[in-house]
C-alpha cells in the first residue's frame, strides 16, 4: 500500500526573506504619520491642525488615490514579461492624470465647498487650514500611481529590498521639511503635514524609477512572453474589483470623520484621530505586507501549510504588541511623551485603544484570504468582503450618530474593529474552495 506523501510546507526562511523587505517598508512607511502627528502637536494650534489633517486632508487625499492603490499587487500579479508591463503602465499614466485632475477641482474650485464642507461638515475652525492642506497635496496621487506600479514589478521580479530603501528616502525627505517647518515656527501644522508627505512620496518615486531602469532593460525586456497575453478586458476584469475594493475601504475614512464631527466632543476625537491611526497601522503594517507575500509565494508547491503558520505567528505577534501598549505605561510614553498630545486628550486616544485591539492581527488574515482569492484571480469576493465591512461598519457609525451618547472616537473604533471581523469572516467563507484546491495540491506534493 503506498504511503501518502509527506506534506513539507514551504521554509519559513523563504516566507521570511519575502515578508520582512515589505513588511519593513510598511513600518518605515507608518512612521510616517506618527512622525507628523508629532511635530503638528508641537506646532502652534495642535488641536486645530490635528483636526484638519486627519479629519479632512488626509481621507479625502486617500480617497482620491483609491482607484490606484491596488497598482502594486496587479503591477506584482501581471508585470511577467515586456508587454503586460507596458500595458498597465499605460493604464497607469492615464488614472494617474485623470486623478490629479480631480484632486486639482476639489481643492482649488467651489467643489471643497460643496463636497468637503457640505458632506463631511467639519467643525469651523478646519475647514481653511483643512483647504490649504489639499491643495498642497497635489501631486501626491500621480507619485502614488507611479512609485505602487513599478514596486509591484521590482517585487515580481525578486528586487523587493528596494522597497524598503524607497520608503527610508520618503522619511528622510519627510524629515527634512518637518525641519524646516518645525524651525520657522510660523507655518500652520496641517500645511507642514501636506508639504512634507507630497515631498515625502515624490521623493520616494523619483529613487523607485531610477532603480526599475535596469530591471526594465536586463529582466522586464527579456522575460519570456506569458502564454495568455494580458488583454484590457481580462486586467479589467482582474483590476476593477480591487480598484473598487480600495475605493471602499478607504470610503470609511470620510465616513468616519463625518460621524465624528456629529458626535460628543467631535474636535477632542477628530485630533486624537490620526495620533491613533498611526500607532495602530504601525501594528497592522506586519499585515499588510502579508498580502503581497501571498500573491508572490502562492505560485510555489506546497506553500498553503507554511503560509497559513506563518500568518498566525505574526498575527499573535501584533496582537500582543497593541495589547502591551494599551494595558502598560507604554501608552502615557507613546502618547504624551512622543505624541505631545496633552493629558485629556491622551487619556481619550488610551481608552480608545481598546476599541482597536483587534485590527493589527485581524489584517494578517484579510491579506491571507485575500491573497489566496487573487492567486485564483477571483477578485470579486474582495470586493464583497469590503462591502461587508462598509455595512457592518456604518451601520455602527450611524447608531453612534444617532443615539448621540458615546464619544465620537470610540464609536469609530468600535466600527472598524466589528467591519473589519465580520470582513476576515466573509473573505475566509469565499476563499473556502480555492483553500481546498491549494491544501490538495500540496497533500498530493504538486
Amino acid at each position: 500500500m503506498e504511503q501518502p506523501l509527506e506534506i513539507t510546507p514551504l521554509p519559513s526562511k523563504r516566507i521570511v526573506q519575502t515578508w520582512w523587505p515589505l513588511a519593513a517598508s510598511w513600518i518605515l512607511m507608518s512612521l510616517e504619520p506618527i512622525v507628523l502627528s508629532a511635530v503638528v502637536a508641537r506646532l502652534a494650534n495642535p488641536e486645530t491642525n490635528l483636526a484638519a489633517w486627519g479629519g479632512v486632508v488626509f481621507p479625502v487625499a486617500l480617497i482620491i488615490e483609491a482607484p490606484i492603490i491596488m497598482l502594486l499587487a496587479a503591477s506584482t500579479a501581471l508585470s511577467k514579461d515586456l508587454k503586460s508591463y507596458l500595458k498597465l503602465r499605460r493604464f497607469m499614466m492615464v488614472a494617474g492624470v485623470s486623478l490629479t485632475a480631480f484632486h486639482f477641482l476639489i481643492s482649488f474650485t467651489s467643489l471643497y465647498d460643496v463636497v468637503i464642507v457640505g458632506l463631511i461638515q467639519p467643525p469651523s475652525e478646519i475647514i481653511e487650514p483643512a483647504r490649504i492642506g489639499l491643495r498642497i497635496m497635489l501631486p501626491w496621487t500621480w507619485s502614488i500611481a507611479y512609485r505602487r506600479f513599478n514596486q509591484g514589478a521590482l517585487i515580481r521580479f525578486g528586487h523587493s529590498d528596494v522597497i524598503g530603501l524607497g520608503t527610508l528616502i520618503r522619511l528622510i525627505a519627510d524629515v527634512i521639511v518637518f525641519t524646516v517647518g518645525f524651525s520657522l515656527g510660523n507655518i500652520p501644522g496641517t500645511a507642514v503635514a501636506a508639504s512634507a508627505v507630497a515631498f515625502g512620496v515624490i521623493s520616494e518615486a523619483v529613487y523607485v524609477g531610477i532603480r526599475v531602469r535596469p530591471v526594465f532593460r536586463d529582466e522586464i525586456s527579456n522575460a519570456p512572453e506569458v502564454e495568455e497575453p494580458l488583454s484590457l478586458r481580462n486586467f479589467l476584469e482582474f483590476y476593477v474589483p480591487l480598484a473598487m475594493t480600495s475605493f471602499l475601504t478607504l470610503l470609511i475614512l470620510p465616513l468616519g470623520s463625518a460621524a465624528m464631527s456629529r458626535m460628543p466632543s467631535a474636535l477632542e476625537s477628530l485630533a486624537v484621530w490620526p495620533v491613533l491611526s498611526g500607532l495602530v497601522f504601525l501594528l497592522r503594517s506586519l499585515g499588510v505586507a502579508y498580502n503581497e507575500v501571498m500573491v508572490t509565494l502562492l505560485d510555489e508547491p506546497k506553500s498553503y501549510f507554511g503560509l497559513y503558520r506563518f500568518g498566525i505567528a505574526i498575527s499573535s505577534m501584533a496582537t500582543v504588541f497593541l495589547i502591551l501598549i494599551a494595558s502598560t505605561p507604554l501608552a502615557e510614553l507613546w502618547f504624551v511623551r512622543i505624541s505631545a498630545l496633552t493629558p485629556a486628550l491622551a487619556k481619550l486616544a488610551r481608552i480608545s485603544l481598546w476599541f482597536a485591539l483587534l485590527n493589527p492581527g485581524l489584517n494578517v488574515f484579510v491579506s491571507f484570504y485575500q491573497g489566496i482569492l487573487l492567486h485564483a484571480r477571483k477578485t470579486r469576493g474582495i470586493t464583497e468582503s469590503v462591502i461587508v465591512f462598509l455595512a457592518v461598519a456604518g451601520a455602527i457609525l450611524w447608531g453612534g450618530v444617532a443615539l448621540q451618547e458615546f464619544v465620537g472616537v470610540y464609536v469609530a473604533w468600535t466600527a472598524f474593529s466589528v467591519g473589519f471581523f465580520t470582513q476576515t469572516l466573509y473573505l475566509w467563507y469565499r476563499s473556502r474552495p480555492e483553500q481546498q484546491i491549494l491544501k490538495l495540491r500540496d497533500a498530493v506534493g504538486e
